[in-house]
């Protein structure tokens, strides 16, 4: 299900001297967040950020090594923010699963995260609706 009433992220580089990505959440309820990634050689998935109404996370606080990452995110009371690429994502309060194969098998649940494409520039914004 597609988040209708959570806009729930608009991701920013915070000035040009800063570098990573942002998440910012829009909506009127808590939300939780879990980034996917590709580092050149290994896919792994972390997670959660939770993000109160009107506040924003640096989920990455590293200057950008991809062009592409991969969001997900839940809130207390409309829905989930989802995509089409498949990560494992764990129920604990935070945590690093290494690829994106066999979630259930090694003790993980399956969701589909949305593609951000940077378009290789950490200067960009994206408003999420």
């Amino acid at each position: 299900m597609r988040i209708t009433l959570l806009v729930l992220a608009a991701l920013a580089i915070a000035a040009p001297a800063q570098a990573g990505l942002k998440v910012c959440n829009k909506g009127k309820f808590p939300a939780r967040v879990a980034l996917g990634s590709f580092d050149g050689k290994d896919w792994s998935s972390q997670g959660w950020w939770t993000i109160a109404p009107a506040a924003c996370a640096d989920v990455v606080k590293t200057p950008l090594n991809a062009r592409y990452y991969y969001l997900y995110g839940t809130d207390t009371a409309s829905g989930v923010w989802d995509g089409e690429t498949a990560f494992c994502v764990s129920r604990a309060a935070k945590f690093q699963v290494p690829g994106r194969a066999d979630c259930t098998k090694r003790g993980y649940d399956r969701q589909r995260f949305f593609t951000v494409d940077t378009q290789d520039n950490l200067n960009k914004v994206v408003p999420l609706q």
